[in-house]
């Protein structure tokens, strides 16, 4: 089919799926043509655009041709289900295949695929390169092979992943009569450089204007969390339909959606430690169908998120990059003549807790020796052994097996991790090249925040070096006045009030079950015969209210100040009424007294006993050192014993108090030792959550 006719079938094709009248947009019918003569394709159009009607009808004339398959990679798969529903407008005949398709289903899906049943096929990079997969894809006929998102393969993209990265080898094999066609919404020109050259020659770039007209945008500095807390409370019903408010970390999603719901308002979590089976799916379904008001998201809800009547974007912290943010709010005001808000809140966290992402995005030189001399000296290594071994956490350890087996240096194969025959060499100069980029890009983020009294939308599309822009006059500076119509600012009582419901807030430790080898001194097996009560945390550990006071009073103070006291002893006369406990201990320090000092005076405000139970052994290592919950356990095991000459009244229940809680192994190791030496009930209770849960 020559070019004018492809053209008239693909108007054709448009016009039957969609409206007598439809056209396509301005460069559209250019990319698809383009990905169908067999050149290597990038489109970088903003959202809306249709960036997926480029290969849903590249794949329909593929098909109509007798071409190849055509498959799309993509990254998220609730963005999967949201185009395969898409795709069903030019009846094309799609599967789907990740982690979610397993059992003799994914045995019966390949094999459609070898024979060609398949018109669409949608799958994440991980699953790509899963065993089976690869072994059947040299017998698949591919046409078209898609990457959504394609500014993941980047190393300079905004949310570069490792698997993404892979499909660079992928590209370079594929055959010469295989088109390749990337889509993205967020790439600058740094970006489009690195993606050209991983493309290889003769790239087709597709690159159109990238202000989104309908999108209202405005920045609020707010240090407390009280104050963002009293300012979303006090104006999200405000806003129109349904929205996002995006938080950098799982607990704010989770804290927030609370306080919100406790208000009357319907909100709901949404973060990658939720189950993926069961919770997401039911949430995914309620805020698509408007059953709630806003979705409290961390950045799992992004890239190609798919509905159209979002009407507004919060963010109750601010992102990475003002690339992360443009994408996030491109989230918003999708369909036809909408008009939707965008709410920046910062506050004094907010880049502290981006630095912590960044400086723990690549493994340390030493974290990858270790692993590297382990695994040197053993022939295999499941994750659990190489815990055992070396003294680091499990979200450390399985970056640095990510970027080995990225490197080729290490290799897995039937549960264990091997070592093979290259040479290895720490990629330091690599690491710190995409650290200085990111942070200078954090850093616009905050110049944005602090300097910007020009067009806020403007400032966002050149950041992305589009430099198209006009000053939008919708946004909070083109205006001189909120975004918001009848826009309430919280007062101190809001504030005050908010901050009382943060303070009421307390966090339970959860109660360890097992020991971590048959060798523990307190059991003859591994389980543990009597473990502790489900314990409370104060605080979470430097958070907006008592975790601020705790971490002070900590380092900077001489003890912990009497309000710590007060309002531990309200907590606990509410939750231990009619428990039955009367004694006071806590974990011992060789380094000070701030502890017990803390528990005795605890205990002379409650009127209980205080006694002096546990001691330190002469090994000291420093718990907070301990990395992994193998080592955590083992430390605490080796540096707690009851005290010589102390005795518990039999079955005496006590309150076991420390200053912070991490791994709670220390907690364990303690109960355990008072228990085995009378004691009944023994719940522990700690000033705040130090754990490094995001």
């Amino acid at each position: 089919m020559d070019k004018t006719e492809l053209r008239k079938r693909a108007e054709a094709i448009l016009k039957k799926a969609y409206k007598p009248d439809s056209e396509f947009y301005d460069d559209q019918y250019e990319a698809i043509e383009s990905a169908l003569t067999n050149k290597r394709t990038l489109v970088v159009q903003k959202t809306g655009w249709g960036k997926s009607l480029v290969y849903f009808m590249s794949a329909k004339l593929l098909k109509e041709n007798g071409g190849g398959m055509t498959i799309v990679i993509s990254p998220l798969l609730v963005l999967i289900d949201n185009q395969i529903d898409a795709a069903a407008k030019l009846e094309l005949k799609c599967a789907k295949l990740n982690s979610t398709v397993t059992g003799n289903e994914r045995q019966v899906l390949l094999e459609q695929l070898k024979n060609g049943e398949c018109d669409v096929l949608f799958t994440t990079p991980e699953t790509l390169f899963k065993k089976d997969v690869k072994e059947v894809l040299p017998n698949i006929k591919i046409g078209l092979f898609v990457i959504d998102e394609c500014h993941c393969i980047s190393e300079w993209g905004h949310q570069f992943r490792l698997d993404y990265g892979n499909l660079n080898k992928t590209i370079s094999k594929l055959p010469s009569n295989v088109s390749v066609l990337g889509t993205t919404a967020t790439a600058n020109n740094r970006v489009i450089e690195d993606l050209t050259d991983i493309f290889g020659s003769d790239v087709y770039v597709s690159r159109g204007p990238l202000t989104r007209e309908s999108l209202h945008i405005e920045v609020l500095k707010m240090d407390k969390k009280a104050e963002r807390y009293a300012w979303i409370e006090k104006n999200i019903n405000k806003l129109p339909g349904t929205g996002i408010i995006y938080c950098s970390t799982q607990k704010d999603c989770e804290y927030l959606s609370a306080f919100l719901t406790g208000k009357g308002i319907k909100a709901l979590p949404y973060h990658s430690g939720l189950d993926s089976n069961e919770v997401i799916p039911e949430t995914e379904k309620a805020f698509m169908n408007n059953e709630i008001k806003v979705l409290v998201a961390t950045i799992k809800l992004g890239m190609g998120y798919d509905k159209k009547d979002i009407g507004f974007v919060i963010h109750f912290q601010c992102p990475d990059s003002l690339v992360t943010y443009y994408q996030q709010i491109g989230r918003a005001g999708r369909s036809e003549n909408a008009e939707a808000y965008c709410f920046l809140l910062t506050g004094k966290e907010d880049f502290d807790i981006q630095k912590y992402f960044l400086e723990s995005a690549f493994p340390t030189q030493e974290q990858e020796a270790a692993v590297v001399q382990a695994l040197d000296n053993e022939s295999g290594l499941s994750k659990p052994a190489l815990t055992n071994r070396i003294n680091i956490s499990t979200r450390a350890l399985e970056r640095v097996l990510m970027f080995l087996q990225d490197q080729g240096i290490v290799y897995y194969e039937e549960g264990r991790y091997y070592r093979s025959v290259k040479s290895y060499e720490y990629q330091g100069a690599y690491y710190d090249a995409v650290k200085e980029q990111k942070l200078s890009d954090l850093n616009a983020m905050k110049d944005y925040i602090d300097n910007t009294d020009t067009c806020l939308s403007k400032y966002v599309v050149n950041a992305l070096n589009d430099d198209t822009a006009t000053d939008c006059g919708k946004c909070a500076n083109c205006l001189g006045h909120s975004i918001l119509e009848g826009v309430e600012e919280p007062t101190q009582e809001d504030v005050e009030a908010v901050q009382e419901y943060l303070g009421s807030n307390y966090y339970t430790i959860d109660a360890r079950k097992k020991w971590l080898d048959k060798d523990n001194p307190f059991d003859e097996n591994s389980v543990i015969s009597s473990p502790n009560e489900a314990g409370i945390a104060l605080s979470k550990y430097n958070d907006s209210g008592y975790g601020e006071v705790v971490a002070y009073d900590k380092y900077h103070a001489d003890a912990f100040r009497d309000a710590l006291v007060e309002k531990a002893a309200s907590v606990l006369t509410q939750i231990t009424a009619n428990e039955g406990y009367t004694i006071i201990t806590n974990i011992p320090s060789a380094r000070n007294t701030k502890v017990s000092d803390f528990a005795q005076r605890l205990a002379a405000r409650l009127g209980w006993i205080y006694s002096e139970l546990l001691d330190v052994t002469s090994v000291t290592t420093q718990q907070k050192k301990m990395e992994n919950s193998y080592h955590q356990y083992k430390n605490a095991s080796q540096k707690i014993k009851f005290k010589d000459g102390a005795t518990v009244p039999e079955n005496a229940n006590i309150i076991l108090v420390d200053d912070l809680v991490d791994s709670g192994w220390t907690l364990t190791v303690a109960g355990a030792l008072l228990k085995k030496n009378g004691a009944g009930k023994v719940m522990p209770f700690c000033l705040a959550d130090s754990s490094n849960k995001q």
